[in-house]
């Protein structure tokens, strides 16, 4: 039985080496109703969206930057994010407001900081001053008041012109305007319980 097998083994292997194949080992020639059909390029690519979009919020931008990496025709890759905005799935402006909200309120930064996150993600100009515009400025100030008084507990016993030049510089990586950063620094400085008069 054994022999038998490797017997067959070896003519097989011996009729691919020659290049013919006899019938016995010949592979079935495939069903022209079961063939494997090439993927539809738009369930590809509205796959790879909604993977995307599992993972986290994303741009219209951010999606057409995956799409094309993947080597989505540009045709496609426009008309699958077109009805996914449709459908509500891709919004850059309700994106734009999400990035901002946990952009000011995770790493307190200021519109122009903010302006270039936008810019990073492909949000259009336009739309990124629409929704900066909604920031009030007294909320910018108290977020700036807010990382000034925290970085200060941790600054005591500095001069108060080291503390005014770490703080201006903590403030300007953030985004705030020179003006805006003396202003709270100063004021936050007054306060101090360190700095008030005995």
């Amino acid at each position: 039985m054994a022999t038998r097998t490797q017997d067959q083994a070896a003519r097989a292997a011996a009729a691919v080496a020659d290049g013919i194949e006899s019938p016995a080992t010949r592979a079935p020639a495939p069903d022209p109703q079961t063939r494997e059909r090439e993927p539809d390029p738009h369930d590809v690519a509205r796959q790879i969206v909604l993977r995307q979009l599992a993972m986290a919020p994303r741009s219209r931008a951010e999606l057409e930057q995956k799409l094309a990496r993947r080597d989505c025709p540009a045709d496609v890759a426009a008309a699958v994010l077109d009805r996914m905005t449709e459908v509500g799935l891709v919004d850059d402006e309700a994106y734009a407001q999400m990035l901002v909200r946990s952009q000011q309120a995770g790493r307190g930064l200021a519109k122009r900081a903010l302006a270039r996150e936008l810019r990073t993600k492909g949000i259009e100009d336009d739309l990124a001053q629409v929704t900066l515009a909604s920031i009030p400025d007294a909320l910018e100030r108290d977020r700036a008041r807010g990382l000034v008084d925290k970085k200060l507990r941790a600054m005591h016993g500095l001069g108060i012109e080291v503390q005014t030049r770490r703080l201006a510089g903590m403030l300007a990586r953030k985004g705030y305007s020179s003006s805006m950063a003396y202003a709270v620094i100063r004021e936050a400085i007054a306060e101090a319980p360190e700095h008030l008069p005995d």
